[in-house]
């Protein structure tokens, strides 16, 4: 678990935070605090503030280097990372793969360009909502494209893409 981190102590992550939830009238996308980016807690206790009673799930882009889905439940967060081999540069990351019980990767960061990235966690995580896991997997396999286009090509496959994009529009990106 994640200690606590002082305002002062977050880091200069760029990238970009959402809060996505459909409910009876469709699909809402809404920002959250930049610090959802540094910690995998901050991003779940955000997330369910939100208590919306259709689905909930926060995408996260962190650097443009790699993105987060994180899916609340009573039971325990489902999550997905797009690069397991990020945990060798974000805390977040760490976070992510201690939740999933994965060890983070022994790698050395000098070499990690050389590594070939891979996903960890759950590829079914928005099969209930219109992405198959197979689909999910293709996404995410394709490590040409940033972290940014492949989660605008998820927003797209579910059908809220053109919400995602007023929101990254109102953040500047």
């Amino acid at each position: 678990m994640a200690k606590p981190v002082a305002e002062s102590d977050y880091t200069d992550v760029d990238g970009f935070a959402v809060a996505v939830v459909l409910s009876e009238s469709g699909w809402k996308v809404t920002a959250l605090k930049p610090s959802a980016l540094d910690s995998l807690d901050d991003a779940e206790l955000q997330l369910r503030e939100l208590r919306a009673a259709g689905a909930v799930f926060g995408l996260l882009d962190v650097d443009d280097e790699f993105f987060i889905i994180v899916r609340p439940s009573p039971s325990g967060a489902r999550l997905l990372i797009s690069d397991a081999t990020a945990s060798v540069d974000y805390d977040i990351a760490v976070d992510v793969l201690d939740a999933l019980n994965v060890d983070v990767p022994d790698l050395d960061p000098d070499e990690i360009d050389d590594v070939d990235p891979w996903e960890e966690g759950d590829l079914a995580i928005l099969a209930d909502l219109g992405l198959p896991d197979a689909v999910m997997s293709v996404i995410v396999g394709d490590t040409d494209l940033y972290a940014d286009e492949q989660l605008g090509m998820i927003a797209a496959r579910l059908g809220c893409a053109d919400q995602l994009a007023a929101v990254l529009d109102d953040l500047g990106h």
